[in-house]
């Protein structure tokens, strides 16, 4: 979708889509997966846990960052990453909104 089309639709929908795009990807799964398990910034190399490249790590990290599910802060010659809490309960209130209950919906439409 091109950078014009979204101002069509609403900021939450916006978010909602930035962050599905973020998750769509199964090392970014792993690195948020890891990152909550750990509760704690993590300054060392995800290369370890994850069996990636460290540019490829990288480049995953940029992206979760980006759409603002992780934070980062440089130590030294170091970046050192965690979850952004405030994010996290946002994206998780926008995603519970997102899939509401369908009890009305027996199956029988299709």
């Amino acid at each position: 979708m091109g950078a014009t089309k979204t101002d069509l639709f609403t900021k939450q929908q916006n978010e909602i889509a930035g962050m599905a795009k973020a998750l769509a990807h199964p090392a970014r799964i792993a690195i948020l997966q890891y990152l909550v398990k750990i509760n704690a910034c993590i300054c060392g190399d995800l290369v370890e846990e994850l069996g990636l490249a460290q540019p490829t790590i990288s480049q995953h990290l940029k992206e979760l960052k980006a759409v603002g599910l992780i934070q980062g802060t440089v130590e030294g010659t170091s970046v050192c990453y965690c979850i952004h809490p405030g994010n996290w309960q946002k994206f998780r209130k926008h995603f519970a909104t997102f899939f509401t209950d369908i009890s009305n919906n027996d199956g029988s439409c299709c």
